[in-house]
This record gives structure tokens, sequence and C-alpha cells, in this order.
């Protein structure tokens, strides 16, 4: 079995007085809750862009079960597909952020509230259609569709495990200014795979607030975390050649053989560029 060794590097700490082209934002101009916020974006994006980087090597790790089963499968293509779209979410965020921070405009608390489940379309009792041209006539959500939304696309909710999709810069950039950012927020830690054992403690108590304070939902994580665990345990059960590892509630020392870091302990600012994973075809 193949044991790597701990990354060694201190990367420096983002300053979120610089925008991602190291261009300086006066201070002044940023208020406080927005750049706690923006400070938990490029921690993830760091995370994100450093686990593309070492996903292959890792992947030969026999810990690198913990990581799989964070993610629901062994299958790179597919974590490299979700970790391509946290870090295209996490910039689209970024680049809101900075946007307001460079006219001074804080960011207001958000309730969260759940959401109201889909209506069902529409049905005349006599079976004919109640529109001109023989179509019935949909409920809203049914009908609702993002600008530049692919239709043949199958949908489903963003917390859907088995949700590939990525979408688009103009659809990212609209869904940042649209949701809620603790909700943004919860799909990133989705697609980059962060759990609380994954991070320090202090930045866990930062994401926690964060959804607290901006409309994001706690439950929805541990919800698709634990949907996610069940899916890779079936996948290890067809795999009787896996390696034999708990992966259950991996100790900070495991955290550090898989990744070299806690998340937040030594958070990445990298040079320009997204540096995407290769999505399957």
């Amino acid at each position: 079995m193949n044991h790597l060794e701990p990354a060694t590097y201190k990367p420096a700490l983002p300053d979120p007085t610089q925008d991602r082209f190291g261009r300086t934002v006066p201070a002044a101009t940023i208020p406080a809750r927005l750049a706690a916020l923006l400070h938990v974006v490029r921690v993830l994006l760091g995370h994100g862009r450093r686990l593309v980087e070492t996903l292959p090597e890792r992947g030969a790790n026999v810990q690198f079960a913990a990581l799989a089963a964070v993610c629901g499968t062994y299958n790179q293509p597919t974590i490299l597909a979700r970790l391509q779209r946290g870090i295209l979410r996490a910039m689209a965020l970024e680049r809101y952020l900075l946007a307001r921070a460079a006219k001074g405009r804080e960011i207001d608390f958000v309730e969260w509230r759940p959401r109201p489940p889909a209506k069902p379309p529409a049905e005349p009792q006599d079976g004919s259609s109640d529109v001109p041209g023989g179509r019935a006539k949909a409920g809203r959500d049914e009908m609702a569709s993002e600008p530049g939304r692919d239709e043949s696309a199958p949908k489903r909710r963003p917390s859907d495990p088995d949700d590939l999709r990525i979408p688009t810069d103009k659809e990212l950039d609209a869904e940042v200014r649209r949701r809620p950012f603790g909700r943004t927020i919860a799909s990133i830690c989705l697609d980059l795979a962060v759990i609380p054992g994954f991070c320090t403690g202090a930045f866990w108590n930062q994401i926690f607030e964060t959804l607290q304070g901006f409309g994001g939902s706690l439950s929805t994580l541990y919800k698709v975390r634990e949907q996610r665990e069940t899916s890779f345990q079936t996948e290890r059960d067809r795999r009787p050649d896996t390696w034999d590892f708990d992966w259950t509630f991996p100790p900070p020392d495991t955290v550090h053989q898989l990744l070299g870091y806690l998340i937040g302990e030594a958070p990445i600012f990298d040079p320009p560029g997204p540096r995407l994973a290769t999505a399957p075809p």
C-alpha cells in the first residue's frame, strides 16, 4: 500500500483587501461581514484547487477512502467533475463579492427558509388541454427555467448526490446574485468535499456561522453526506479488493496524510487561473 507523506508547504494567507489579480481594494471599502465571507470563499477555493492537483496521486493512498466516502464514490472522474463545479462556483461568488467590496456595499443577514415542494402540472379533468396547441398548462415550477440552461439535461436538485451537471459561467454569475450566500457556500462545500472532520475547528465554525447567517442549511449538508456515504458503502461492497480501512470519522492525522493539511489551517491563495479538472465525457 502506498502511504503518501503530508505536504510541507506553507502557503500565504489570502488577503481580503486584494482581488484575485493582486490589485488592492481600499481596506476602508471592505465591510466586515463581506470581508469575512470573502475569506471563507478564498479558503475553500484554495482547497479545491489544491485537491484537483493532488487527487490523482492521493487516489493510490489507503486514506483515499476517507475522501471517497465524502464524495460517494471511488470514481475519480466523478470526483473531479464535482471539484470543477465547486471551483467555478467559488470563483463566481468571489467575483460578485469583490464587485460589492469595490463599491463598499455590505451584505445583509438572511434567514433560512425551506423551499416549498414542487407543484405537479395541472391536469384537466376531461383529459383535454386547457391551453391552445393541445399542451396542458404546467405548474410554475415545471415551467421555470434558467437562462442558457440545457433543457435536455435531467432536472435535479442541487443537493442530489448524483448531479454532475456543470453550469456555465453565465448561469453561475446569475446564481450567486439570486441565491442567498449561505446556499451557495453549502453547494461549494458539497462539491469540494468539505466536512467538519477535514477542517480546523475555527474554520468549520466560520462555515457554520456563514450558513446560519446567510440562508444556508446545515441539515442539507448532512443529508447529502449520509446519502453519499450509503452509495460509497454499496460501491465498496461490490469491490472485494478494497483496502480494509475505517473511513468513518477520520482523525486529524489521517486527514493530514490524505490532504496534507486541514482546511483552514494554511489557506492557499493561488495565482490567477481556474486550474480546472477534466469532467467525464
